[in-house]
């Protein structure tokens, strides 16, 4: 079985430590739920300050909830809509330190208050979006950014 491993050091070298976990997690598994899921979860209980974690798919109209961990979240999201369709149909990963002064922002949990979304393409085809939310106002910097976009390409790298 996989147990999380404390982190240590300053935030790059905690992402380095977590990059290396989520490719020994994935490590022979090619199916993308159970990757999802496992990433998820070690994602959600490695890094602090987290009230929600995980995954959305496109389903070749809108984004769809995957294996996450945190509250029950909002099931579909349309590609104009909130910080995870901005993240979708911009191709950029989205950084924001309020989510209530993002235009547009969808409320799934009234908790939350920043927000990091990975957009997750193969090639030029959209996956889906990798999303975690805090909350914490400005919890997520450009260590975060880089480190989780690090982490969401492990998951790309894992799918056949």
């Amino acid at each position: 079985m996989f147990a999380a491993q404390s982190l240590s050091g300053a935030k790059p070298e905690q992402y380095a430590q977590l990059v290396e976990q989520a490719r020994g997690l994935l490590a022979g598994e090619r199916d993308r739920i159970a990757n999802a899921a496992n990433l998820s979860a070690l994602v959600y209980h490695g890094l602090p300050d987290l009230n929600w974690a995980g995954f959305y798919f496109f389903d070749g109209t809108e984004l769809v909830v995957g294996p996450f961990q945190g509250l029950p979240a909002c099931v579909r999201i349309p590609l104009d809509k909130g910080v995870c369709g901005a993240a979708a149909s911009t191709r950029q990963t989205q950084r924001v330190a309020d989510v209530h002064a993002f235009p547009g922002h969808i409320a799934c949990d009234s908790a939350s208050r920043s927000e990091l979304v990975v957009p997750l393409f193969v090639g030029d085809t959209l996956l889906g979006v990798f999303d975690l939310d805090s909350p914490v106002p400005g919890r997520f910097d450009v260590d975060d950014q880089y480190g989780l976009e690090t982490i969401a390409r492990v998951f790309i790298e894992s799918l056949p």
